[in-house]
């Protein structure tokens, strides 16, 4: 039994990749609203439709294909494409992903220490990230939670201005943790 051949001369190998857009003659309904430059706006038969494009020396691409009629618009494909593709990547660099940053602290952490690590958290809080402070117990620290407990609450209170808790200091393990997220930033007129 002979193997189909390997590599760039399978024929399964070699299939263009469909088109995102049914463009020209894959166009295959009887009418389109027809939308683009210097064109009348208005239903017309797919082939009128496309004796139009053909003039303006452009495609006929296919929009919206789930309206009745169908949209389509004439304009160059490729430069269509290439304007889709530079908005995406556009709006996902503007889209900031927002992170979670982490603050540790010991039951017996001084005031220099907690304050050190407040101007970090509202600086953290104000670019838009999340913060998550806790406080680590080791060995008979354990015994302590209180202390753990006072010490997110203070630090709570201290990022009121540009945070909130979103919730209430609780053990994990060793661990006794709390979430703190941005206030939303209001623009003021």
């Amino acid at each position: 039994m002979a193997l189909p051949p390997r590599g760039r001369f399978n024929p399964r190998f070699n299939r263009q990749p469909e088109p995102e857009h049914r463009i020209n003659d894959r166009i295959r309904v009887p009418q389109v609203r027809l939308v683009g430059d210097n064109v009348t706006v208005g239903v017309y038969p797919t082939d009128e439709a496309r004796r139009i494009a053909q003039q303006q020396e452009l495609d006929l691409v296919e929009i919206s294909p789930n309206a009745d009629p169908p949209v389509c618009k004439i304009i160059d494909y490729k430069k269509f494409l290439y304007e889709k593709k530079r908005k995406e990547k556009e709006m996902k660099a503007n889209a900031k992903q927002s992170e979670v940053k982490e603050i540790r602290f010991t039951p017996g952490t001084d005031d220099h220490d907690f304050d050190f690590k407040a101007k970090h958290a509202e600086t953290f809080l104000k670019e838009g990230n999340k913060v998550k402070a806790y406080v680590q117990f080791k060995g008979r620290a354990i015994m302590f939670q209180d202390r753990g407990q006072l010490l997110l609450l203070k630090f709570a209170e201290r990022l009121a201005d540009v945070g909130m808790l979103e919730s209430m200091p609780k053990m994990e393990g060793k661990r006794m943790l709390a979430m703190f997220a941005p206030k939303s930033q209001k623009k003021k007129a």
